[in-house]
């Protein structure tokens, strides 16, 4: 029960912050998605160097 309480406050926020500041949001998300990019990338480069 309080997992899924937790999720709905997380859901509710992340509504309130896209409504109240969708400029600062759209940031955050695509931050995020830049970090995950750089990740991805960090692993791909690791392994290639692994492997040669």
């Amino acid at each position: 029960m309080p997992k899924k309480l937790l999720i709905w406050l997380v859901i509710a926020f992340a509504a309130f912050y896209l409504f109240t500041q969708p400029e600062n949001a759209a940031d955050a998300v695509g931050g995020a998605f830049s970090a995950v990019g750089d990740a991805f990338g960090s692993v791909i480069t690791f392994l290639t160097a692994l492997f040669n």
